[in-house]
């Protein structure tokens, strides 16, 4: 009989997603206002918008994924003028991901979910794509920060 050994935990795992939160938070904060609703290189979208996806994605997937919806991805949805306003949103997604982490069970992990009627694939994954777009996004943060002159956070600072 084959034997699997567990290498990270459901609770290290939401650790690990909302010390990437903690980080791209800190992304967030170090752009200037105008920069954040405006700056772009290359024809990407400025921040501000790469931000509101992130927040149609983490919060509403998890809740989706606990109260098996399908609830539909609205990135449309929010409407924040202030850079203050987006931080408060963030902090509020964060904290509701983190309340709604406990109904996610580990045996769902391995179950298909089409998330937001788009990505039919198993629970985890869907999961892991919330982390892995966070970062892609962050990332283009750290290039518009550095185009601006503004040393971002250190990587690895994610607390």
């Amino acid at each position: 009989m084959e034997t699997t050994t567990q290498i990270i935990s459901k609770q290290e795992l939401l650790n690990h997603w909302i010390g990437h939160r903690a980080l791209t938070r800190k992304v967030i904060d170090k752009f200037p206002e105008n920069d954040f609703f405006e700056f772009s290189i290359g024809g990407m979208r400025p921040f501000a918008k790469l931000v509101t996806e992130l927040l149609a994605i983490g919060a509403p997937g998890i809740k989706a994924i606990v109260e098996r919806s399908a609830s539909t991805f609205n990135e449309e949805a929010a409407t924040f003028t202030t850079k203050a306003d987006y931080l408060a949103a963030w902090d509020a997604a964060t904290d509701a991901i983190t309340r709604d982490w406990d109904g996610v069970k580990e045996e769902q992990f391995e179950e298909m979910f089409n998330l937001f009627g788009q990505y039919n694939f198993p629970v985890l994954q869907n999961i892991l794509y919330f982390i892995d777009n966070e970062i892609h996004h962050r990332a283009q943060g750290y290039v518009y920060l550095r185009a601006l002159g503004i040393e971002p956070p250190f990587f690895w600072d994610r607390y």
